[in-house]
C-alpha cells in the first residue's frame, strides 16, 4: 500500500483529534447509550438511537484517522537541509509575474490542504509546478482562467 506524505503539524492534529475521540467522545457516548437504555423501550427511544448513530460516526472517524496515520510518512521539513528548492513541507512565497501580487503557501499532504490557511495539497496544480524548482525560478501554472506565471520569491523550512 502507498504511503502518503504528511507534515509534522498534520500528524499532530490527527493524533490530537484521535485522542479526543477515544478518551472523551467514546466514554461520553457509552454513558449516553447506557442512560438511554435505562429509559425503557428502545424501539421508540430517540435519545438511544441518536447516541448510537453518533457512536457509529465517531467509531468510523477513529478508524479513518488510524488508517491515515498508519498509511502516512511524516516529513519534518525543519530537519532537511535548506537548498532553496521547493519540496514537500516547505513554505513558499510566490509572486504573480503579471500583477506582482505575492502569496504564501505551504506544500502539504492531501488531507491537510486548506487554501484559506495557505496550505496547498502537494497534488494541486500550483504545488506540482513548484516542487523541485528554486528561488528565482518562474513557473507556469495552468488554471481554469488560463496560464499564470509565478516567480518563486522565497522558500522556507518552517
Amino acid at each position: 500500500m502507498n504511503k502518503y506524505p504528511m507534515t509534522v503539524q498534520g500528524a499532530r492534529a490527527l493524533e490530537e483529534e484521535l485522542a479526543h475521540l477515544t478518551k472523551v467522545m467514546r466514554p461520553q457516548l457509552s454513558q449516553a447509550i447506557g442512560e438511554a437504555r435505562e429509559l425503557g423501550d428502545l424501539k421508540e427511544n430517540a435519545e438511544y438511537h441518536a447516541a448510537r448513530e453518533q457512536q457509529g460516526m465517531v467509531e468510523a472517524r477513529i478508524r479513518d484517522i488510524e488508517g491515515r496515520l498508519q498509511n502516512s510518512v511524516v516529513i519534518d521539513v525543519t530537519a532537511i537541509a535548506h537548498t532553496g528548492k521547493v519540496i514537500f513541507g516547505t513554505t513558499v512565497d510566490i509572486a504573480n509575474v503579471e500583477t506582482d501580487e505575492t502569496v504564501t503557501y505551504q506544500i502539504v499532504g492531501e488531507d491537510e490542504a486548506d487554501i484559506k490557511q495557505g496550505k496547498l495539497s502537494v497534488g494541486s496544480p500550483i504545488a506540482r509546478a513548484l516542487v523541485g524548482k528554486e528561488e528565482g525560478d518562474v513557473v507556469t501554472v495552468k488554471t481554469p482562467s488560463g496560464l499564470i506565471e509565478y516567480e518563486i520569491v522565497e522558500v522556507r523550512h518552517i
